[in-house]
């Protein structure tokens, strides 16, 4: 609980992150004994519709050299500020649901649903990268990595990609997903692109779990493969109901993935990083989302305590 993956500083544009306002945040930080040990970098999953660097994932040059240099700026910023993780997305598509299920015996709470089959009645227009498949996904990835990553090894900061949400059988919209149709393929094929220490994952488990037909048999030999090559640099643990092409993302005690089973599974091949919620249900009082947060956090902390007491 003492640390955080905190807001990126400011933006000068037309160069990157302001480090006087990340020195800033750090010292704020700092002042309340906080480490802070992340930042995303502006590569979300909010679509390529609302990216602020929009041509590294439309594959464009030269723009997206001019874009790849900001962020080998922000990296040289985050170093400075002893930032150790960059989380960021590879995403065209944003993340993606249908509707919400709401749970009358957990105080009406609403959980974020997707259902393939709905969405293929009415799954709207293509983005503005028109139809994209899994070899171009890869090759611009690539073209972004084989650029940023000596600078990440040069500074010593870890780059961790979250894959894109949910997983999915086929092109929708036009977007073929990376870590699609098969999300372990996916992930290995990712993780294989580069043998860099510096390489990794925001390794979003309950992501992951939505790809899976049995979440909580298959999510732990992922967890074994991608922590024995060390490339976990952050995780984000979220429960769900159902599984592949059909699920809800429910509170951490009432989904199919065992909470105890998955940080065991961390605890055993080495890793040492943050563990947090990120996605979290809804309910209708106006403090909803910080009360759930709260839930989450609690039950991860409990839990991380309990299996660090165990012996192994």
């Amino acid at each position: 609980m003492y640390n955080i993956d905190g807001d990126a500083p400011a933006t000068v544009p037309g160069k990157g992150w302001d480090l006087e306002d990340s020195l800033r945040k750090k010292e704020a930080c700092e002042k309340y004994g906080i480490s802070l040990d992340a930042y995303h970098w502006p590569l979300s999953s909010s679509g390529i519709d609302k990216q602020v660097y929009p041509n590294i994932m439309l594959g464009k040059s030269p723009e997206r050299d001019r874009e790849i240099e900001i962020l080998q700026q922000m990296i040289t910023v985050a170093a400075r500020t002893g930032i150790k993780v960059l989380n960021y997305n590879t995403t065209i598509l944003k993340v993606e649901r249908t509707s919400r299920t709401r749970d009358l015996k957990r105080g009406n709470a609403e959980y974020s649903t997707w259902n393939y089959q709905e969405a293929l009645k009415s799954p709207g227009g293509k983005t503005i990268a028109g139809d994209v498949g899994i070899e171009e996904i890869f090759d611009r990835i690539s073209y972004m990595l084989e650029r940023v990553l000596p600078v990440a090894e040069e500074y010593k900061v870890k780059l961790a990609n979250h894959i894109a949400d949910p997983p999915i059988p086929h092109a929708y919209k036009g977007i073929m997903r990376w870590n699609s149709p098969d999300v372990f393929k996916g992930i290995k094929r990712f993780a294989q692109l580069s043998n860099s220490p510096y390489h990794g994952f925001n390794f979003c488990i309950g992501s992951i779990a939505e790809g899976l037909n049995d979440p909580a048999v298959e999510i732990l030999p992922i967890i074994k493969w991608v922590g024995d090559r060390n490339q976990i640099f952050n995780v984000h643990l979220r429960n769900i109901k159902g599984g592949y092409n059909n699920f809800q993302e429910v509170y951490p005690d009432n989904g199919v993935l065992n909470y105890i089973k998955c940080i065991r599974a961390l605890r055993d091949v080495g890793y040492d990083g943050m563990v947090m919620p990120d996605h979290v249900p809804y309910h209708s009082d106006p403090n909803a989302n910080s009360q759930s947060f709260a839930f989450c956090y609690g039950y991860i902390k409990a839990i991380i305590q309990a299996v660090s007491e165990e012996s192994v």
